[in-house]
Formats: structure tokens, sequence, C-alpha cells
């Protein structure tokens, strides 16, 4: 069962960082076969595409033609979802298009009193290439969190990838991917689908930037085609932070837990609370409601490995331990939660009160789900529609302007040795 821990016991920073200590280096093995996959693809195109289908999904294409999903077939798959799917994935499609529209930013300037204008003007990525798992996993979600907010920035171009081992496609994936504006599909995934995005082939069009979520040798390949192309983040497991005080409901608390822990095993849910009573009924609801999840086994690993029930002698404590932890989600699940809003510096969601189930968020709240992990909320945020806008400095300077920054940059280029610096920028002091 997971552990009860007390931030009072000897050695408590030692044991929490041995808890959240995740070894995120890739396989040796797995690296090896991602490197030569990448050479491959960036060699060949694709016939080295079409083999490594072939081989790791099953299937004989005969041409890359027909890895390419026509239009007609997403929007079909929309169409043909249960009305109560469709109601669904609609409605969360249009929060998390409404919540990113705020999140778009705009190109501005100024000019100075001498006619001197410096601004910045954003533009949209050209193209986007989009990672989805596919076979019996189904990740609607993730494709709506994805590219919804890379159609709000303007993007021009959104490319989508998705396995489908021996053929088997997902009509909620398809639907969402038509309900997200994407414009292209291309029935491929692993490390080959991510070279073919990084690189182009000769049908796969070479993309900008590469994100969404995928296995280890999806994961390695993004590290690897990194500069290449923009990456959003390479992600560890999953995680939720929960600080509770006895107003919380333990069952809620429970399941809440639950719900990281049942990604995988090596999930992380950790909660802090200050009342040893209430950390009791948690572990009472734990024992209770884990033999009624269908993914228990899962859930039961997760929690023994990476899980913790940590009494903390104050709320601010628990504030402090939090911001140290920096965790993917923090749920503050307390009776007046403003004044920890507030102390909080490093999450990557905070879902504030007892009803804010950080499971609202993953789905149709609306701001995204593809967070920061592995403690890295504290240098880095959630995806969002500037991840998919860039922005370029506008420097128009004036006669007068060149005048006052000439003998400015004059000077600061002579002490570093850069005479042409110099002299470029004196000439204009003499226009």
């Amino acid at each position: 069962m997971i552990r009860r821990l007390s931030s009072a016991d000897s050695g408590f920073a030692a044991t929490l960082d041995a808890l959240l200590h995740f070894d995120n280096s890739t396989d040796e093995a797995i690296e090896n076969t991602v490197a030569e996959i990448l050479a491959r693809v960036r060699r060949e195109g694709d016939p080295a595409v079409l083999d490594y289908t072939r081989r790791f999904d099953k299937l004989e294409p005969g041409s890359m033609s027909e890895l390419e999903l026509p239009r007609a077939e997403l929007r079909h798959a929309l169409d043909r979802l249960p009305p109560v799917q469709r109601k669904a994935l609609e409605a969360a499609a249009e929060r998390v298009s409404s919540y990113h529209e705020r999140q778009k930013m705009e190109s501005w300037s100024f000019t100075e009193a001498d006619g001197t204008r410096l601004g910045q003007k954003v533009t949209p990525l050209d193209r986007v290439g989009l990672y989805v798992p596919g076979g019996k996993a189904a990740y609607p979600s993730s494709v709506l969190m994805n590219a919804l907010p890379a159609k709000v920035a303007g993007v021009g171009e959104l490319v989508m990838v998705v396995p489908t081992p021996r053929g088997e496609k997902n009509a909620l994936v398809l639907a969402a991917a038509c309900l997200s504006g994407v414009d292209r599909v291309f029935t491929i995934g692993g490390a080959q689908a991510v070279a073919a995005l990084a690189y182009g082939t000769q049908t796969v069009p070479q993309v900008d930037k590469i994100v969404g979520p995928g296995n280890a040798y999806v994961a390695a390949a993004k590290r690897r085609v990194f500069g290449t192309v923009g990456i959003d983040m390479v992600a560890g497991p999953s995680e939720v932070l929960i600080i509770a005080d006895r107003t919380a409901n333990p069952d809620w608390v429970a399941i809440d837990l639950f719900a990281q822990a049942e990604h995988d095993e090596l999930a992380q849910a950790i909660l802090l609370c200050p009342d040893a009573d209430f950390i009791a009924r948690v572990y009472a609801s734990i024992e209770r409601l884990l033999p009624t999840m269908p993914r228990r086994e899962v859930i039961a690993a997760s929690l023994a490995g990476r899980g913790a029930l940590i009494q903390v002698a104050s709320l601010d404590e628990a504030c402090e331990i939090a911001n140290r932890i920096a965790p993917e989600h923090l749920e503050l699940s307390v009776s007046d939660p403003a004044p920890l809003v507030e102390k909080i510096r490093h999450a990557g969601a905070i879902f504030i009160g007892h009803h804010a189930s950080e499971s609202l968020g993953d789905y149709c709240a609306g701001p995204n789900h593809v967070l920061p992990t592995s403690r890295s909320a504290r240098f880095s945020s959630p995806l969002g529609v500037y991840d998919f806008q860039k922005r370029s400095s506008l420097i128009e300077v004036s006669a007068a302007g060149a005048r006052t920054l000439g003998p400015i940059a004059s000077t600061l280029a002579h002490g570093e040795g850069l005479t042409a610096h110099a002299r470029a920028a004196e000439l204009r002091c003499d226009s």
C-alpha cells in the first residue's frame, strides 16, 4: 500500500528526494534503434517509412498515399459518433478554443521622440506536426489540447501522425482531428513518424515543430531531432500533488490520487495534509475503493512505488514542500484556498477548491493538459498558443536616432575589438 510519512521525520528531505527521483535517461538499446531509424528515414524518405510501418505495425501498404487518410474519412468518423460522445467532444473543443483565444500575442511597437521605432512582430509557425498514440489507445483529448492552440495561433498547416497497428483506427481520435481542423493525417507512428516530420520525405512535409505524447521510442526521437525542429517537451510520468485539510472529502481525495496512478506504474500521487486523522481516513478510503477500480493493479503499483501520504506541520509548510516538488498537477482541496494560491510558485496547473478535480482539467475545463513534469514546472509552462507563435524584433532607426545610438554602439564595439561593427555604427552618425 501507499507509504505514510511525516515532514517531522529525521531524514524526511532525503526520503522525499528519493521519492521524487525519476531517471528519464533512455535505455541504450532504444537510443541505438532510434538513431538508426532517424538516419535511415532522413536518407531514404518514404521507402524507409513504409518498411518500418510494415515491420512494426503489421501493415502492407503499397505506397505512402495509402497511409494518408482523406478528409472525408475524418468527417465520417465525426458524423458516426454516438450523439453523447460527439456532444462531449464538441463541448470540450469549444472550451479549449475559448480559453486559448485569450493567450494570443499581438504585435506591438512604439516610436521614440527622435523617430526611432522599436517593437515586436508576432507570427505563427508555418507547419506543425502532431504525434498521437494509436491502436487501442484513445486520446482524443490530447488531439484537442495540441491541435486547437496551434489553430488559434494561426499555424498554416497541421500534420498529424497516428499509428494504426494491424489497421486498427480509433474513431474518437479521427473525430477529434476533424473537429480540431487538422489538415493532413498519416497513419504512421514511432520514431519513423517523428523522423518523417522532422526531415520531410517525398510525401510527408517537413514541419517546424513537433508536439504530442508518445512511447519511449517517440520521446527519444523527439530529443534527437530537437534543433532541426522545435518540440513541445519530453514529458515524464504524470503527477498529482494534493494539499488537503480536514474539510476535504477523503473519498474524493483517494479517487483523485487514483486518477493519476491509473496512468501507469510510474505515475506519482502524493497527499500533503496537517491532520493525522484525515490522512488515516484517506488511507481507509484507498483500501476500500481500490478493489472497485478496473485498473487497480496499475494503481496499486503506482501508489506503492511512487506515492505517499505525508503529514505536514501546517498548510504553509505544505506550500513550501509543494514548491520544492513543482508538480505537474496541484490540487488545493482546502476550505480557504485563495491564500495558498498566492504562496505557490511552481506548478503546471493549480486546481482550486474541493470541486476542482484534476480530471476536469484533463478533458474539458479549458486550460491545456500538456504540462511540465519531473519538477520542470520550476522553469517551464503548460503548452499554449505562445508555443505556436514566434517573435521578431522590429528596429527602425531614424537619422536622429542613429546619431544618438551610433556613439554608444561604437564605443562598446571597440571595447570588444570588433572594428567593423564600430565603423558600421559610425558611418550612420555622419548621414
